[in-house]
């Protein structure tokens, strides 16, 4: 089933500059592919991947902090607060006091919020189960050994908690 094109099957000298530069190509296009179906569906409420970011972890981690929001997206609390305010007067997020501690704002899906993040997250799968069926398991696994191995390393675990939370 793994139906690679010639000149992606495992190479022996995989270190090789242009191998790591052709890596590094192949990521901008697919990141260029990956985002385009969810960039078209943004547009045309007038936002952005930074929005596309915020409802997709939001809608992950129902009742999270806005500071755990800003710990995950490293954007400015200005960034941050640009995208909340819209996403909030749209109608797509609700903030809430914290039980614990008033001044928190947690953060949620509204009914509207959750549609448009399974309409943008939809459009993603498609894609990547696609190309999961065409590359088969053992590529999958290198693939996220791989994205994996892209993280900085004191993020690893905290990444991968969250990752793997389902």
């Amino acid at each position: 089933m793994n139906s690679l094109p010639q000149g992606s099957r495992p190479n022996p000298l995989f270190l090789r500059d242009e191998e790591i530069r052709q890596g590094i190509e192949l990521l901008f296009f697919a990141y260029r592919d990956f985002t385009s179906d969810a960039d078209a569906v943004l547009a045309r409420h007038g936002m952005g991947r930074a929005h596309h970011r915020a409802i997709h972890f939001i809608g992950r981690r129902p009742g999270m902090t806005v500071n755990e929001l800003l710990s995950i997206l490293r954007i400015t609390k200005q960034s941050l607060s640009r995208v909340l305010s819209q996403l909030v007067t749209e109608g797509l997020v609700a903030q809430t006091q914290g039980t614990r501690d008033r001044r928190q704002r947690l953060l949620s899906l509204t009914d509207d919020g959750k549609e448009l993040e399974r309409q943008l997250s939809g459009l993603q799968r498609a894609r990547v189960t696609r190309a999961y069926r065409e590359a088969g398991a053992e590529a999958v696994a290198g693939f996220r050994a791989v994205l994996i191995g892209l993280i900085d390393e004191t993020d690893r675990e905290t990444v991968l908690a969250t990752v793997d939370k389902d």
